[in-house]
């Protein structure tokens, strides 16, 4: 490790302020953030820890959806977000007990890993990054391998989900690190079916369209019977081989479905 400043506020604004700072990192669970820094992958002067914001912690039900505080962890999702179940059963099963306990569903989003489990929630339920400073679609939110809509300073306070009819998320996880090899979230409203797949695309998680409309008009697994995705610009490495990972992004919305269903 190498020195830098350590802050720890307890209100947004004061996070806000120390975020200002030259070089300064906000911390949230620190599941990837310190791994990074003790390969010396990243050095930021400061690092602002957001563990102590008690207006960005927990789960409440509003307006036909939840929200969920940016600081929350990911046991603290699993535990009280039975309004949502896909949404809970997906927490549930994030890494190890430890990282359940440290990371945090702002910190996960905000990272953007390509294998990562909330961004696919997130994107398929058509949810509302709220940060700091304004309010972002899910949709607008995600832009590209480890991209996302924020700005330099910008901290994600809280994300408001929508409760679909029906939903299921299902993931063919790497057996060491729990991260998902190919993982799809399906959620089914009023207005019509969002799939979202991560862990399968170099440019992160993406929405099936053409599953989408199938769904939308027939909510089963053989709707997308005749469906296929296409190997190109996926990922490719040791655990599976881009047309791999596009047999499966099929699978498992199939097994998504039936689930939901």
């Amino acid at each position: 490790m190498y020195n830098f400043e350590f802050e720890k506020p307890s209100t947004i604004a004061d996070a806000v302020s120390a975020m200002a700072a030259e070089e300064a990192q906000a911390l949230g669970g620190g599941q990837t953030l310190i791994p990074t820094l003790k390969q010396r992958l990243a050095s930021p002067s400061k690092l602002v820890s957001l563990s102590g914001i008690a207006e960005m912690k927990g789960v409440c039900e509003a307006d036909g959806g939840i929200s969920v505080g940016g600081a929350t962890t990911h046991a603290t999702v699993a535990a009280e977000a039975g309004a949502y179940p896909a949404l809970a059963a997906l927490a549930s099963n994030i890494g190890d007990p430890a990282v359940r306990n440290r990371g945090t569903i702002g910190g996960s989003l905000a990272n953007n890993d390509p294998a990562a489990c909330y961004p696919s929630a997130a994107l398929a339920s058509g949810a509302t990054i709220e940060t700091n400073s304004r309010a972002i679609a899910a949709d607008d939110y995600f832009q590209g391998m480890f991209t996302t809509a924020l700005e330099e300073g910008e901290i994600i306070t809280n994300v408001r989900f929508p409760i679909p009819e029906a939903a299921s998320y299902q993931k063919f996880e790497q057996p060491a690190s729990r991260f998902a090899m190919v993982g799809v979230f399906v959620a089914k409203y009023a207005d019509g079916v969002r799939v979202a797949v991560t862990g399968a695309s170099e440019d992160g998680v993406f929405r099936w369209t053409e599953a989408e409309e199938a769904l939308s008009g027939n909510f089963s697994a053989d709707a997308i019977e005749g469906l296929s995705v296409s190997g190109d610009g996926m990922i490719s490495d040791l655990h599976g081989s881009g047309d791999y990972r596009a047999h499966l992004v099929k699978v498992l919305t199939k097994r998504a479905v039936a689930a939901a269903s």
